[in-house]
């Protein structure tokens, strides 16, 4: 999820050591900020329970970012977004006995026909894998309808950056219990 200090063709000055420029492709829009990732437990007919929760500067790949701790992780399955598909991470979390589930990214190179029929199993296998994962985007809209959390352009320091994301990620925690 995108904390933006400020967005558009502005130069951010705020927090430069631990912001950076980066582009939000569900938002369509570049911006200065960090990124808040989240770990999360399933849960039936609730929000997830967040189990790690960091931020890192938006040009740090979200696979960089979390691979430490998927590569330790022993909780089968984990299902993540396209970003995470990674042939060497999902070898190394079956070793832990963990299994790795991403949506599919579409091959380059293959034939007509294989491509209409890889389609067709495709949509289906990533409508599939985008419900399973629905809850923890409805956890991120949630975190921000009730906080703000994803605008931070009063923010004016690296302190202040860190306060905003972290006390309101506690003052969420609190109602999520």
């Amino acid at each position: 999820m995108p904390i933006i200090t400020c967005k558009g063709n502005r130069k951010g000055k705020v927090a430069q050591e631990i912001t950076s420029k980066g582009y939000c492709a569900t938002k369509k829009t570049h911006y200065f900020g960090v990124k808040l990732h989240c770990l999360a437990l399933r849960r039936c007919s609730a929000l997830p329970l967040p189990n790690a929760l960091f931020i890192t500067p938006t040009n740090t790949h979200d696979l960089t970012a979390m691979r430490n701790i998927l590569e330790q992780i022993q909780v089968s399955p984990v299902v993540l977004d396209k970003a995470y598909s990674d042939k060497s991470l999902a070898n190394r979390m079956l070793e832990n006995k963990s299994e790795l589930i991403t949506p599919i990214k579409e091959q380059k190179g293959a034939t007509e026909n294989m491509k209409q029929f890889d389609r067709v199993f495709n949509e289906k296998y990533n409508t599939a894998v985008s419900k399973i994962r629905q809850p923890i985007e409805s956890f991120f809209n949630w975190i921000n309808e009730k906080t703000q959390i994803q605008i931070a352009s009063k923010v004016r320091s690296d302190n202040g950056l860190i306060v905003h994301v972290f006390g309101k990620l506690a003052a969420i925690m609190l109602l999520l219990r």
